[in-house]
């Protein structure tokens, strides 16, 4: 099956389960829900993360209420986002309170960890890399953060530039040294006709494919590195989901690139 997923026409316009991807882990939704509007969510056996990418809501759950989130109309206002934590065996009620972009993040759970709001400061916020290869990322649910399985992140690449560069993977569980982790990047752009190339590849190249994600498309990423390149012109944003059986996010260089790291050229014999 592809890994890109094209966004569908509606309110529901990505819908990704562990069976349509073929993998393990990661669920991903997008659900664009009008003001006034709401929807209820069932959880199950898996843990949610719930990231308003754009617009305010106010959600609920079984055992809390969370009125009045959000702040950022679009996602390249670049500060970080409101976003929910909900346990497994729980559901969420989400009104909007103004036009709202919702990201649904889920993996397996057992409901060790209550409902909590995940506010803007409590999102940690770093620059990587230099030159052409700066990006802004917010790490929204990070593995020093309370979940099971999840780790949620969102980066911003400047036009131009390239991200998840140089090369690296999380595809096999080496102790220590690289965690095996599934990932989607649910693709954003400024202004919304731009789109970005992307690559997910193996060592042996067993997978090699080469990708044009535009706005609100999804990649699949089950193994192999993945980098991202941006066209001159447009602004990239991207939602990164993680998931797999350690919930530690480790990963390897590619041998051929790692040089870039330090800034300098590589011998040339």
């Amino acid at each position: 099956m592809s890994l890109l997923v094209k966004a569908q026409k509606g309110e529901h316009i990505q819908h990704i389960t562990p069976q349509i991807a073929g993998w393990h882990h990661i669920g991903f939704d997008v659900c664009i829900i009008k003001q006034g509007q709401n929807i209820t969510i069932e959880s199950g056996d898996r843990e949610l993360c719930l990231v308003l990418v754009s617009g305010l809501a106010s959600i609920s759950t079984r055992e809390a209420d969370f009125p009045g989130l959000g702040q950022r109309l679009s996602p390249f206002e670049r500060t970080p986002p409101w976003s929910v934590y909900v346990p497994p065996q729980d559901n969420a009620i989400i009104t909007a309170d103004a036009d709202l972009e919702l990201a649904i993040c889920s993996a397996p759970g057992r409901g060790t960890f209550p409902a909590r709001v995940i506010r803007p400061e409590e999102v940690g916020v770093e620059r990587r890399g230099a030159g052409r290869n700066q990006r802004l990322v917010h790490n929204i649910l990070p593995d020093s953060a309370p979940a099971e399985c999840l780790l949620v992140v969102e980066v911003y690449t400047e036009e131009g530039a390239t991200s998840s560069w140089p090369s690296h993977k999380h595809d096999t569980a080496l102790p220590g040294q690289e965690t095996q982790l599934e990932e989607t990047y649910y693709h954003r752009f400024d202004p919304p006709q731009g789109f970005a190339f992307q690559r997910v590849y193996t060592d042996d190249r067993s997978l090699d494919v080469c990708m044009a994600p535009y706005n609100h498309d999804v990649v699949m990423v089950p193994r192999g590195y993945h980098p991202v390149a941006t066209i001159a012109g447009y602004s990239s944003y991207y939602l990164n989901v993680m998931a797999g059986p350690e919930r530690k996010w480790l990963f390897s260089w590619e041998e051929d690139h790692a040089w870039i790291n330090g800034g300098g050229y590589p011998r040339r014999e």
